[in-house]
């Protein structure tokens, strides 16, 4: 077995023939030199340096590893590829929280890198409800809608986006309730889980479509945040919405032009099939209106808008709570997480107009014109219940296509920790 490579931070200089290098070796030791004010990121940084250098298992010690310093150094150093190993350190409370962080993000990282053909809609709905429910036990019941039972059911977008597949759409509706039957629900969770994007009709191009497995990253990354709260102690009841369908081109595939009627009334032209998410998206946050949740949180690898504006070291959030808004870059910032929040104004629903309905899904122009986080964002306001506190998370960092400074290529779990917060604080 290899010798794990121990790993110290010290805010010391280097010794002046190391130049200006931010990892020093001596035999088997490395020393992280922490300089400036950034040091959850040089820390991130310098863990990717050291697995780039085929380092793959690491020991940490000495002074200064707190909780958060120690995740963002497996997030460095984690690889979609097997053949790792951190050893922590610290106190039984936080080994026990740093066990439980990466228990969330194997899950959701397995996940979110499986092959489109290995994670069919169903199979991923299937999946998810299981792992929740060895989690909470007899506390967790679940169902999965599927195929034709959606359109009984009036789940319209999910059906129509995901009809052009073989392989059946799905709805997974799951209620963690640990306080008895007639216990209100204090968050409703809604996740996008599109198993594979090729774009439909409005076809993608090869380079833009080689990672579309990730599409479903929103299901992981809400699912993996519910299954950590559980793991945490959660004391409340909690409905997940999972809006599950691949998007492909065939006979039966939903075509632009086509107009939707959803269950509470809505119509929707479709100008763009590559805008699909929050047609999925609008099915979950109405089943989550309908619980009557305080609280409705949905997460979705929704536009390409939010990634050009915030880039992949954050994740874009919306609201128009500005409460909402302040808890979560709250608990973002207290888990070392990024989040920076996008315009959301009640104008924003009129963005995507439509002459034959009462909106469209996008704007018939590349990547949905100017604002097109914001005006997609305005579209899913319109599914959420009036009276309901929301925040939507475009999942701007939750993927990586290649590796670079912070991340190994895949998926990064980027936005776990700040929604297991909210869940495990929402009144």
């Amino acid at each position: 077995m290899t010798q794990a490579m121990r790993v110290t931070l010290t805010q010391e200089a280097p010794a002046a023939h190391w130049g200006k290098a931010d990892i020093t070796f001596e035999g088997n030791l490395a020393r992280i030199h922490l300089q400036g004010s950034d040091a959850l990121r040089q820390i991130q940084m310098a863990a990717r340096k050291l697995r780039s250098q085929g380092i793959a298992s690491a020991a940490l010690e000495g002074e200064g590893w707190d909780l958060n310093r120690q995740w963002v150094f497996a997030q460095g150093f984690v690889t979609a590829k097997a053949g790792w190993d951190i050893s922590w350190t610290g106190d039984e409370a936080t080994l026990r929280e740093l066990a439980s962080r990466m228990e969330a993000a194997r899950f959701v990282r397995q996940l979110t890198n499986e092959t489109p053909e290995n994670l069919s809609p169903v199979k991923l709905a299937t999946q998810a409800g299981h792992w929740i429910k060895e989690l909470g036990g007899d506390k967790v019941s679940f169902r999965i809608i599927e195929g034709e039972q959606l359109l009984e059911e009036q789940w319209i977008g999910i059906h129509a986006v995901g009809r052009g597949s073989e392989r059946p759409p799905a709805m997974l509706e799951l209620d963690y309730n640990p306080l008895g039957a007639d216990a209100p629900v204090s968050v409703a969770l809604v996740g996008k889980g599109i198993t594979f994007d090729s774009g439909g009709y409005s076809l993608k191009a090869s380079e833009g479509m080689l990672n579309m497995k990730c599409d479903m990253g929103g299901a992981a990354t809400i699912t993996g945040a519910l299954g950590l709260a559980i793991k945490n102690g959660l004391n409340k009841r909690v409905k997940l919405f999972l809006c599950c369908a691949e998007n492909l081109v065939s006979g039966r595939a939903y075509k632009l032009g086509d107009i939707l009627t959803y269950k509470n009334g809505v119509t929707v032209e479709v100008v763009n099939t590559d805008a699909e998410g929050r047609l999925v998206l609008a099915d979950g946050l109405q089943a989550a209106s309908a619980t009557g949740a305080p609280l409705i949180i949905d997460a979705a690898t929704l536009t390409g808008a939010a990634v050009m504006a915030v880039g992949g070291n954050y994740n874009a959030i919306f609201s128009p709570d500005e409460a909402v808004i302040e808890l979560t870059r709250e608990k973002a910032r207290s888990v070392a997480e990024r989040v920076w929040p996008l315009p959301l104004d009640p104008w924003h629903k009129d963005m995507c107009p439509s002459a034959y309905a009462d909106t469209a899904n996008s704007r018939p122009v590349k990547g949905g014109g100017a604002g097109g986080a914001s005006n997609a964002a305005g579209f899913l306001w319109r599914f959420v219940r009036d009276d309901a506190k929301w925040l939507h998370m475009d999942l701007a960092g939750s993927f990586e296509d290649s590796a670079g400074a912070l991340w190994a290529a895949g998926a990064t779990t980027h936005g776990v920790l700040t929604l297991a917060e909210l869940i495990k604080d929402a009144d």
